[in-house]
Order: structure tokens, then C-alpha cells, then sequence
């Protein structure tokens, strides 16, 4: 029986509306959030998911419609209104202080003219943690906690006060397999004790697999929903065609590519093309050590080797030294001992000029800022790399129309979505953004690329286009190094996963049957069998 049933929402929305300049996020949306009940929604980037939690929060108010808590109509007018009427909300980047530690966190926030009462404090920090059934120390520092941990303490915060909502925005989108599966844990002890819970995802499995009640939001609309009752009664397959019919065909479209990306999204691995095996290695690393700054994750004797036409993944938790192994392997960070070889070549020492001329390329995780310059035209940044050299530089002079011809051709040829070559970057899109970069750093001159979390943040249709792309570069017989935090995503594509854990290579695993679980143990620190 659904415990929600018979019984008043918690929460609901009637007619909620928000608009910005030239887009309307939130159109007539009405939901109801159940006591008891895990609401999972789904939608693409842009579907206005974001802006619905952000007005639940406080964080900005609806142009049009209202919001009932228990029934009695409510304007949440900020974060700490969210909190008086018991919304907690959860947001996908933790928000905690490193340095403070876990009790120190959660007391923050409260009022500047009352003495703070730890002893009361620790009283409430081990009621919550007993109910969601975590053990954290409240005295070590934040930093010092893994991320599905960090998050535990984050959903404690949430609760600070008694809360009667809890939100979740991507809440699995930073953890191992593992941690996946305690969070769900932790979800259904929460509705079990009358919490309503607004699971945000956009991973159809974990939608299926912890979802009382399913709603879709399709372009700032409410899609439709699938109920408890019918729920429970589909099978997974059965539910997932559901909520691929509201997505795509409710708004008149043909379920094609985009639906098989969600539908593909941790099912199974796409047909790799063989490699030689037996071939010289592209790239290869041998106990590889970088010095680190505080709060960084430095390298610690890393070592593997990337054969040409090999995808070769990285895994782990954000923070174990993907960012020093990304920027090591592009040259804009020396390494402090150990050897990296190109092709053959020598080039432990050599900075992003040398490694370039060698052949590698990167594809950083910070597209605007690192990666192009928003305050320039598209036809610059696709040359940014290459100023003051032939064949758009000539004895010191910038040959603008050869620049602005080329930057044509690589706009049609790449399907890069802009008004013209002329337009500045930063108003493109993120997808568009990323083609840009794609189509400067994949080029026939390339022999290894790395590629560093280069789906994050994309909707569905450029998430698919740069895994083609992905695939396509490795087909050339590109080495491809792909860092990721999506472990579907590298499943997906590779044909071998290392998996990183506190600077070091904790294992790499053949990308077969069962190596899920394989990279999901290494995730934790454990080693390999």
C-alpha cells in the first residue's frame, strides 16, 4: 500500500511559472510531493528541473502560480524561509567548508545572538545520523571525508531542523556504485519515517530502481507521471519506454537517439573496434609523481601505458587526482619524478608548446575560462592554440581571413550552432561551446587526446555527439584517454577502466562482464583481487 495515500502533500506546486530573458524555465507546472513517498523527476538539461528546485529553496521566487506546505498556501521567500517551513535541499556540488569540521558545519547558520550549545548539538548530529543509519565522526574535518560521505553530511544539514522535505539534485552523480546503493538505502529509511523526497535525476535506472512515484519534465513543462500503483506494477523495461514516450513523443518528437542515450545509459557496452594489441604504446607513463598544493590531490607513482586506437578510461571520485593526472598528461604541470613517453619521445619535462608538437591534445572539464576565452570570437578561439604560427600567423602577422574561412569550414563541418564566425563565445550554448573546443584539439595531427569529463553538464543530443566523436577518434587510431566520474559513460566507451584513489592507480580493469563492480570496489580504496 502506498503509505502516501489518502493523505495531504507535503508539498505542492499549482501553476508554477518562471521566466528569463528569452526563455521560459518553469510553464504551469503543478506537482505534489507525499509524505512517505520517494518522487523521483527526470528531465534533460534544460527541462527547468534546476529552476523548480531553486524556487524551493528560496533561492528565487515564481513569476506566476503558488506553493501549499500541508495545505496552507506559502511564498519561500529565501534559503532560510526554505528551512523554517522544513525543506532541506541537497544540491549536486557539495557546499560544506573543508576546513570546519562535521559538527562545526552543521552549526553553522544559526542565530549570531544565541550561544552555541554543542552538547545539544551532538545530541541532534546522532539522532539523524541514527536514523539514516550513517557512522561519521563529528570531529573530523570535512576535507578529510570521502564525497558520498561529505554528502551524508550534507542530507544531515538538510534535516538540521526537522525537515519534512528533503530534495536530492543529482545526488549520485559524484558517488562510487556502492555509494549509490547506501544513498537508496538511506532515501527509503527517511520515507519510512513520513519524509517526502524529491529525488532529482536523470538516470533512468536509479529512477526506476528508488522511485515511489516518476514525474517528467519536458521543456519547462510538466511531461505527465507515472503513480505508485502503476509503477508497481511495470517491469523496468516497461517503465522505461513510459518515461521515454513522456520525454520525447509527448512534445510530438520521435523517440531516436536521444532516447537510446538514456536508454543505453548504464546498459551494457557499445561494439568497440579491435586495436593492435601488440603495438608500440602511444602514450606511457612510468611512476609518475606531482607535487601538490594545499587542498589538492597530488600524483603518487602512476603508471600505464595507452596503445593507438585504445580508449582507455579513468575513473573514480572527483578528487583523487584526476585534475594533476589531466594536467600532467597535457604538459601544463610538471611531473616531479618518473617518465612520460610520447610516440617514443621523452617528455616528462615538456610543457603544452612540446606535447602539442608531439601530438597531444586535451579537452579540459573547464570549457569556458581554461579551455576558450569567452570574451572572443568563435574564428579566434579555434586558433587560440596556434597564435603567431603558420598557416594563420606570417612574420608576425595575423592573417584574419584565412582565420575567418577556416573558422567557417570547421562551423559547417562540425554542425557548430552560431550566428557566425564573428559571434563571441561565450554566447554559445555548452554543447556548442564543447564542438568548439572538440574540433580545435581532434585533428589529423593528433595522436593522443584526453579527454576530461566531456559530457558533463551537456543535454542529451551533445552528450551523444561527443561520445561519437569520442569513438570516431579512436577509430582513426587516436590514443584516447577519456576522465570521467560517470561510470556508465565509461563503460560505455572503453576498452580498459584505471581507477584512481587517493593519487595512486588503484587497479585497471578489462572493460568485460562484471567490471562494474570490479571498478566499484577499487573506488573505495579497496585493492585489486
Amino acid at each position: 500500500m502506498n503509505p502516501a495515500a489518502g493523505q495531504a502533500p507535503q508539498v505542492s506546486l499549482h501553476g508554477i511559472t518562471k521566466r528569463y530573458p528569452g526563455v521560459l524555465a518553469n510553464d504551469d507546472i503543478s506537482l505534489a510531493f507525499h509524505g512517505g513517498e520517494v518522487h523521483a523527476l527526470l528531465g534533460e538539461n534544460g527541462a527547468g528541473k534546476s529552476t523548480l528546485i531553486g524556487i524551493l529553496a528560496g533561492m528565487q521566487q515564481p513569476d506566476d502560480g503558488h506553493i501549499e506546505i500541508a495545505g496552507k498556501r506559502v511564498r519561500i521567500t529565501s534559503p532560510r524561509e526554505s528551512l523554517r517551513l522544513r525543506i532541506g535541499t541537497v544540491f549536486q556540488h557539495v557546499l560544506l567548508v573543508n576546513s570546519l569540521t562535521v559538527i562545526e558545519n552543521l552549526m553553522l547558520g544559526g542565530a549570531w545572538w544565541q550561544k552555541h550549545d554543542r552538547k545539544s548539538a551532538l545530541g541532534r548530529f546522532h539522532e539523524i545520523s541514527e536514523l539514516l543509519g550513517v557512522e561519521i565522526d563529528p570531529d573530523v574535518p570535512i576535507g578529510r571525508l570521502s564525497l558520498g560521505q561529505q554528502q551524508q553530511v550534507e542530507i544531515i544539514r538538510a534535516l538540521w531542523h526537522g525537515g519534512n522535505v528533503l530534495v536530492l539534485d543529482e545526488p549520485t552523480s559524484m558517488l562510487t556504485p556502492q555509494g549509490v546503493e547506501e544513498l537508496g538505502a538511506v532515501m527509503r529509511r527517511l520515507s519510512g519515517q513520513g519524509v517526502a523526497i524529491i529525488f532529482v535525476t536523470h538516470k533512468l535506472r536509479e529512477a526506476y530502481a528508488f522511485g515511489d512515484r516518476i514525474s517528467v519534465l519536458r521543456q519547462g513543462q510538466l511531461a505527465g507521471d507515472i503513480p505508485p500503483e502503476r509503477l508497481q506494477a511495470l517491469g523496468e523495461e516497461e517503465a522505461t519506454n513510459e518515461i521515454i514516450r513522456l520525454m520525447f513523443r509527448a512534445a510530438g518528437e520521435v523517440a531516436g537517439a536521444d532516447a537510446e542515450t538514456m536508454v543505453r545509459e548504464g546498459h551494457g557496452r557499445r561494439a568497440r573496434a579491435d586495436f593492435d594489441r601488440s603495438g608500440k604504446d602511444a602514450i606511457t607513463l612510468n611512476h609518475v609523481v606531482t607535487r601538490a598544493e594545499p587542498g589538492e590531490c597530488a600524483l603518487a607513482d602512476i603508471s600505464f601505458s595507452v596503445k593507438p586506437g585504445e580508449v582507455f578510461g579513468i575513473a573514480g571520485v572527483d578528487g583523487n587526482g584526476q585534475k594533476h593526472l589531466a594536467e600532467v598528461l597535457a604538459g601544463q604541470r610538471p611531473a616531479l619524478s618518473g617518465a612520460i613517453e610520447v610516440n617514443g619521445t621523452v617528455a616528462a619535462h615538456s610543457g603544452v608548446p612540446a606535447r602539442r608538437r608531439l601530438g597531444v591534445r586535451y579537452i579540459t572539464d573547464e570549457r569556458l575560462g581554461e579551455g576558450t576565452v569567452a570574451g572572443h570570437s568563435v574564428a579566434t578561439n579555434l586558433v587560440l592554440k596556434e597564435i603567431g604560427a603558420p598557416p594563420f600567423w606570417r612574420d608576425g602577422v595575423t592573417l584574419w581571413r584565412r582565420i575567418f574561412s577556416h573558422a567557417r569550414q570547421v562551423i559547417e563541418t562540425h554542425d557548430i550552432r552560431t550566428p557566425s564566425e564573428h559571434t563571441l563565445l561565450g554566447r554559445l550554448s555548452g554543447g556548442n561551446i564543447q564542438k568548439v573546443l572538440l574540433a580545435r584539439e581532434i585533428s589529423a595531427d593528433s595522436s593522443v587526446v584526453i579527454f576530461n569529463k566531456p559530457t558533463y553538464g551537456l543535454d542529451l543530443q551533445n552528450t551523444r555527439l561527443a561520445r561519437e566523436r569520442i569513438i570516431k577518434a579512436a577509430e582513426q587510431g587516436i590514443a584516447t584517454i577519456v576522465i570521467s566520474t560517470e561510470l556508465d559513460e565509461l563503460i560505455e566507451l572503453c576498452d580498459r577502466i584505471g581507477v584512481m584513489f587517493g593519487g595512486e592507480m588503484a587497479g585497471i580493469v578489462d572493460n568485460q562482464a562484471n567490471a562494474e563492480a570490479q571498478i566499484g570496489r577499487l573506488m573505495t580504496g579497496a585493492k585489486a583481487a
